[in-house]
C-alpha cells in the first residue's frame, strides 16, 4: 500500500503557527508523514521541533535539509535530537540543492555535489551509530568524536534527493531512501532502475529503499484555480530555479517544452511559461483541479509501480485555506 504524505510550504506561510497547525491537521486527516523543506524562508529545525511537540504519530522528516548550509556532523547531532523529540517518527532527507541558493543565499561554492552528498550521508550515519567518528574523505576529514548523548534507537533513516542519474544511483547506493520531485508519471521509471542499480552497487537491498515522490496538488471547489496555482508552481520550478529542473524534464521525453518553458521564464514572460506548462504538462506533472477531478489525477501517482509514498506538495501561490481545501480532499 503505498504512504500519503504532505509537503509543507514552510516558507510561504504566513506565520509558523499556521504551518505547525496544518501538521497537526495532516495527522488528524490520517496522513502518514509530514515533509518540511527548507530553502531561503523558515528553517525546517525549529517547524519540526515544534511539529513533535505539538503531534503524537505522524512521520516527521526534512525534504530536503541542503548539504552546504549545515556540515554532515551538525545534520547528524539536528537527526539525533529530533529523533528523540519526535519519539522515534523523524525521517532525515539531505541533498545538494542547487547554486541558486547555495551560492545566492549561503555564500557556499557548489562543487562536486554527488561527491559532497556521499560523503554527507556517509558521515552523518557514522554520527547516529554513536560510534567515534573518523573520517577522510575529499570535503571533510573528522576525527576522535561521538555523540555525547545516548545514540537515537533506532536510527533515522537518511535519505537522498536526486534527479540525474548518478544522482539517484548514489541515493540506491548510500542512502536508506530516494526524494522525487518535479517527474512525470512516464518519466520516474528510468530513474527508478537507476535507483536499483545503485542499491545493487552498493550491495543492498532495493526492497529496502523507500522512494517518495513529491506531486504538485490543488485540490478547490474553483478547480481553474487550483489548476492555475499548479501550473504557475511548475513553470517557476522548470524557468526559475536554474538549470537543474529544466533538464531533468528534458531527459523525461520533454526537452523542446523544458527548453520553451525556461527561455520564456528567464525573458521574464512568466506568463508564457505558465501557458506552456498547462498546455503540455498539466495532465503528467501534477493533481489539480476540483476535488473529484484532483483525487483521480492522484490516484494516477499512487498506482505507479515502485512507490512507497507519494506526498502532497502545495504550490508557492496557496494560502492556508487553500492548502487546508486541498489536504482535506485529498487525505487517504
Amino acid at each position: 500500500m503505498t504512504d500519503r504524505d504532505v509537503f509543507l510550504p514552510v516558507g510561504a506561510q504566513p506565520t509558523l503557527e499556521d504551518i505547525v497547525d496544518q501538521a497537526v491537521t495532516a495527522e488528524e486527516l490520517g496522513y502518514d508523514r509530514v515533509w518540511f523543506p527548507e530553502t531561503w524562508g523558515r528553517d525546517a529545525v525549529t517547524a519540526m521541533a515544534t511539529t513533535a511537540e505539538r503531534t503524537d504519530e505522524i512521520g516527521i522528516g526534512t525534504s530536503i535539509a541542503n548539504i552546504y548550509s549545515r556540515s554532515p556532523a551538525l545534520l547528524g547531532q539536528t537527526a539525533a535530537t529530533l529523533q528523540e523529540a519526535s519519539d522515534g517518527r523523524f525521517r532525515l532527507g539531505v541533498g545538494p540543492s542547487g547554486p541558486l541558493v547555495v551560492e545566492n543565499w549561503h555564500g557556499m561554492e557548489f562543487g562536486n555535489p554527488l561527491r559532497r552528498t556521499r560523503e554527507t550521508i556517509e558521515i552523518v550515519q557514522r554520527v547516529l551509530s554513536g560510534e567515534t567518528v573518523s573520517y577522510d574523505g575529499e570535503y571533510f576529514s573528522l576525527d576522535g568524536f561521538r555523540l555525547r548523548c545516548d545514540p537515537p534507537e533506532p536510527a533515522p533513516p537518511v535519505d537522498a534527493a536526486g534527479l540525474g542519474p548518478k544522482a539517484v544511483e548514489l541515493a540506491g547506493r548510500f542512502a536508506d531512501g530516494w526524494h522525487a520531485v518535479n517527474y512525470t508519471r512516464d518519466g520516474l521509471s528510468e530513474r527508478l532502475d537507476d535507483l536499483r542499480r545503485g542499491a545493487e552497487l552498493g550491495g543492498r537491498d532495493p526492497n529496502d529503499l523507500r522512494v517518495t515522490l513529491a506531486v504538485g496538488c490543488c485540490a478547490l471547489a474553483d478547480g481553474e484555480r487550483a489548476r492555475e496555482l499548479v501550473a504557475q508552481h511548475t513553470a517557476f520550478y522548470i524557468g526559475g530555479m536554474g538549470t537543474f529542473y529544466r533538464d531533468n524534464l528534458a531527459r523525461q521525453g520533454y526537452e523542446e517544452v523544458a527548453h520553451e518553458i525556461y527561455e520564456s521564464w528567464q525573458e521574464g514572460n512568466k506568463e508564457r511559461a505558465t501557458a506552456i506548462v498547462r498546455k503540455e504538462l498539466r495532465d503528467q506533472m501534477g493533481a489539480a483541479g476540483t476535488p473529484t477531478e484532483a483525487r483521480d489525477q492522484l490516484q494516477e501517482f499512487v498506482d505507479l509501480n515502485g512507490l512507497d509514498a507519494v506526498n502532497v506538495s502545495f504550490p508557492r501561490g496557496a494560502g492556508p485555506e487553500e492548502v487546508h481545501e486541498t489536504m482535506t480532499a485529498l487525505a487517504p
